[in-house]
């Protein structure tokens, strides 16, 4: 008693001191991956999986840093679909310089401006989702992406409708980045290519739409063209069919979740959505990634899962390859280098090398139908073509048109 009554009078200054350097220490051994995407709310069902995803990835792949003596963990932020909420949370976590790596956002109205603040603070960003073209094209040296873009997305689903036969399309969308620049895309090529474009209208309407659909049946287009997110577009589907529309739906990978059937109900049966990502299901490399997401959470993974973990595993290469030439923990401006110089990943959703702006050099893209209304048959919708297009700055690099060409 006399001795720890002792230690605890006498040290109290010295084992501030001492604990302080402790913790000082234990932090340089510390390396945190955070990410960004919306944990709640009407878009959560994609957000919590890529979240798992991030998750999966780090669990099985951390070795690679614990290896080098670091101890991994993992921080999701909630950014709730919210650009101001998606800053707020890119302040706090570049606050903390224990975080080398963010993954994210699903939404790029979220990851543009958030992405700023990681780049003023030399944090690197690997997004799984984010298809508008400014993600990369600001030329930040920090901002990735494994997935495609969307002035090539927009266009995919322009051309498919054509070979459908579409002569004429009303093109709704949800006001953000996101939505109204793919329709913005979509609708510039399906006039190139002929097919009337009869309207073009934003709207942030959640739940009575109206007022916007007897317009459109008064034109009565063979084609509507939704950019937006499911949990708005499916409303949109669901009443447009009540109304009596009879014509064609068409969207972007916002469409590409299960709660689309479920909002939608029959109404989604035929509707056609373009995708950068496709069900988990559709990659050679992903059928163990499928088994252990199961297991580990009860139930499938969501489109952008895949992707996550695929973007979370460069990021740990790109922190290990940091480390190992700093011969200890690497700065953030460090690691961003080392990602950006990526090349022949080879990940669950392909191969992948970042180009000179972080896009993937070859990008995927999908058509898909919807065969089911029931959420639980989402991931066996049939694909209808699957397409390779050089990014933008590849193609340039390699004086090629951006061009698309059939995938395996």
């Amino acid at each position: 008693m006399k001795t720890h009554k002792f230690l605890a009078l006498m040290g109290s200054a010295a084992l501030a001191a001492a604990l302080s350097t402790s913790l000082v220490a234990a932090q340089d051994n510390v390396i945190r991956i955070a990410s960004q995407t919306p944990l709640s709310g009407g878009q959560s069902v994609l957000g919590v999986s890529m979240s798992n995803g991030v998750r999966l990835a780090i669990e099985q792949n951390a070795s690679v840093l614990e290896d080098l003596g670091f101890t991994v963990e993992y921080v999701p932020f909630d950014d709730q679909a919210s650009p101001e909420t998606g800053v707020s949370n890119a302040q706090q976590i570049v606050a903390d310089a224990s975080i080398l790596a963010v993954i994210g956002h699903l939404n790029s109205g979220v990851a543009i401006p958030s992405s700023e603040v990681y780049d003023e603070n030399d944090l690197v960003m690997i997004s799984p989702a984010n298809t508008n073209p400014l993600v990369t094209e600001r030329g930040l040296d920090t901002v990735n992406r494994v997935c495609g873009r969307d002035d090539l997305q927009g266009p995919t689903g322009a051309n498919y409708a054509a070979e459908l036969g579409v002569t004429s399309v009303y093109v709704l969308h949800d006001t953000t980045a996101y939505g109204q620049g793919v329709a913005e895309f979509f609708a510039a090529e399906a006039e190139n290519l002929g097919i009337a474009v009869l309207g073009f209208e934003g709207t942030e309407e959640a739940s009575n739409f109206d007022g916007i659909i007897q317009p459109i049946l008064a034109q009565a287009p063979e084609l509507i063209y939704f950019g937006g997110i499911y949990n708005q577009t499916g409303v949109f589907i669901s009443q447009a069919r009540s109304a009596g529309y009879e014509g064609l739906f068409m969207g972007p990978d916002g469409f590409d979740s299960s709660e689309l059937a479920a909002i939608a109900g029959e109404a989604v049966l035929g509707t056609y959505y373009t995708s950068v990502a496709g069900p988990a299901s559709i990659y050679p490399n992903a059928a163990q990634f499928i088994e252990d997401y199961t297991a580990a959470y009860g139930e499938g993974p969501q489109p952008f899962a895949a992707q996550s973990y695929d973007a979370t595993v460069i990021a740990i290469n790109g922190i290990a390859a940091a480390a190992e030439a700093a011969g200890g923990l690497p700065s953030r401006a460090d690691v961003a280098a080392a990602v950006r110089a990526t090349e022949n990943y080879e990940g669950l959703t392909g191969t992948i090398t970042f180009d000179d702006v972080g896009d993937p050099e070859i990008g995927l893209y999908y058509v898909i139908e919807v065969a089911s209304a029931d959420p639980a048959e989402w991931s066996n919708n049939s694909i209808l073509a699957t397409l390779e297009i050089p990014s933008p700055a590849f193609a340039a690099s390699m004086e090629m048109e951006p061009e698309a060409t059939p995938g395996s």
